[in-house]
């Protein structure tokens, strides 16, 4: 077992990002038998994994409490976490739009406080998680940068506003990558070509694409100027996306709608 993981770790909600975040730990040593969690609902947890449905004023200070639920269930979770010792906890919020200030209101009494944002891919092992915290020593960082890293990337944030950003990139960006393939082959079967056919093409030149871009000296705008030739195929293509900037106008229109509700969930 890794000597980053906590001693004991306490988990409201275990949904589908805390509970992969939880699997993955899992299969990198974390013991089952130092978690509780506390979800309403029946999960599937490793055998030693202590379940509650509710939050028990028995339950023992835990050296970190990760906050897996809604943000707009802290308002009703607030309370019952009150009748706990959290004096020498870490609270790790996934919460969006909720800041260190509001965390700390709503959980007064807690002893340290750090916010993440990863995205689904956590499920494999590939999220992007950013990090902020609020005064914290450098093991404690480099521990939590440590455990995320685990379950993909990991960068802390100079600027808490920064999550906002963060949620609407790498936090809400799988759905828009999963929507860009969902037009890619609606487009070819537009074009003629069988659904199922379209649909694998669609999905091997995206995964090739980004192993590319992760390969290559060149940025993303590089290459795809690499590929289009003067008056051929796909700089007829990208004419359509660059034509008053559509797809940039698009897709920042997108992100600031986003992070404008990341703000709004954080109020």
């Amino acid at each position: 077992m890794s000597n980053s993981f906590p001693q004991s770790l306490l988990v409201i909600g275990s949904g589908n990002m805390a509970g992969a975040m939880l699997r993955g730990w899992f299969a990198r040593g974390l013991d089952p038998a130092s978690v509780t969690v506390v979800d309403p609902s029946p999960r599937e947890l490793p055998e030693g994994v202590r379940h509650l449905t509710t939050i028990d004023a028995g339950i023992s200070a835990p050296d970190w409490l990760l906050l897996g639920i809604k943000p707009q269930m802290l308002r009703d979770v607030a309370p019952h976490l009150a009748t706990l010792d959290l004096s020498n906890t870490l609270l790790v919020s996934m919460l969006a739009g909720v800041e260190i200030a509001g965390l700390r209101a709503a959980v007064p009494g807690v002893g340290a406080i750090a916010r993440i944002m990863p995205n689904m891919a956590i499920g494999i092992g590939q999220s992007v998680t950013a990090l902020f915290a609020e005064t914290l020593d450098q093991a404690e960082r480099d521990r939590i940068e440590t455990l995320f890293a685990m379950l993909g990337t990991a960068e802390w944030l100079d600027d808490e506003s920064q999550m906002h950003v963060v949620t609407a990139l790498s936090g809400s960006g799988p759905a828009y990558l999963f929507r860009f393939l969902d037009a890619l082959a609606k487009g070819a079967i537009t074009l003629g070509m069988p659904e199922d056919q379209a649909a694998r093409l669609a999905l091997g030149m995206v995964r090739g694409s980004a192993e590319l871009v992760l390969q290559s000296a060149e940025t993303p705008a590089q290459l795809a100027e690499r590929v289009a030739s003067p008056a051929g195929t796909t700089r007829a293509a990208l004419h359509v996306f660059d034509a008053d900037d559509a797809l940039d106008r698009l897709v920042a229109d997108a992100m600031a709608a986003a992070a404008k509700r990341s703000v709004e969930l954080g109020q």
